[in-house]
């Protein structure tokens, strides 16, 4: 072996930035989930915007009870990004466990680990991007079962919203609803927007929406909403950044609706 080189430590310090970059998301994710933090590193990650991820236990199949399962978990899931450091939004991505867990409850779990960070959960973004719209007769779509979707229709209801229908696909396997394709996805929205809708809201962080939102818009000529796609616009609009980007749909030419 070749002697080795002294060491020099080098006097000077560099300098630092105050943060490696501006703005940070924090995205807490399903251990099953194969959607989330794709689309979140497509439509949030930027040179400006950091995304940092931490995933929870979760099994399946997709029932209430299996979805009220995930709570204890959350503190201990958000305390995981970035310990000790801000973050300026963190989503818990779980559509169906978070109208299960409660809006309420989810921002205490996790302001327990990360006190004051704006918490957004996607049924909550989902209410938001509807009434940037100002839009009240909606169609939903899930790809849960009855008994999953029960919940769902409660809490935008709940939310002063007229549900003109409400279709499902009964899937129980969250790995399988990332499996159906985008331009299925495109189909179905044309076939169960019901006349008098005003927009669709298509729910599950594990569908691959965001990506066939600008060809359900065109299908059905009304405002798409979908998960993914309201979380990180929620995400980023929350970051201070409101740059219109249509082509993830028209949500993202509105600033947030509160």
């Amino acid at each position: 072996m070749n002697a080795l080189p002294e060491i020099r430590l080098e006097a000077a310090r560099p300098t630092l930035d105050a943060r490696p970059l501006e703005k940070r998301v924090g995205l807490i994710a399903l251990a099953t989930d194969h959607t989330s933090e794709v689309d979140f590193r497509r439509m949030v990650a930027s040179e400006r915007v950091g995304v940092y991820v931490a995933r929870i236990p979760y099994a399946n199949p997709t029932t209430p009870d299996n979805l009220r399962k995930m709570q204890p978990s959350l503190s201990a899931g958000a305390a995981l990004i970035l310990p000790d450091e801000a973050l300026d939004a963190i989503c818990y991505s779980c559509t169906s466990a978070s109208v299960v867990i409660g809006d309420a409850e989810i921002e205490q779990a996790i302001h327990a680990a990360k006190p004051g960070v704006p918490v957004v959960t996607p049924p909550m973004a989902g209410v938001r991007g509807l009434n940037a719209f100002g839009v009240k007769r909606i169609s939903i779509l899930t790809p849960y079962t009855v008994e999953t979707s029960r919940p769902m229709a409660a809490y935008f209801a709940a939310h002063g919203f007229d549900i003109q229908s409400f279709t499902c696909l009964g899937f129980e396997d969250d790995r399988e609803m990332a499996r159906i394709t985008p331009a299925s996805l495109v189909e179905l929205a044309r076939n169960v927007t019901h006349p008098q809708a005003d927009a669709l809201f298509v729910s599950c962080t594990a569908l691959r929406a965001a990506l066939a939102v600008p060809g359900m818009e065109e299908a059905i000529g009304r405002p798409v909403v979908t998960s993914n796609q309201a979380s990180a616009w929620n995400c980023l609009r929350l970051c201070g950044d409101e740059t219109p980007r249509p082509e993830f749909g028209r949500l993202w030419t509105k600033p947030l609706a509160q």
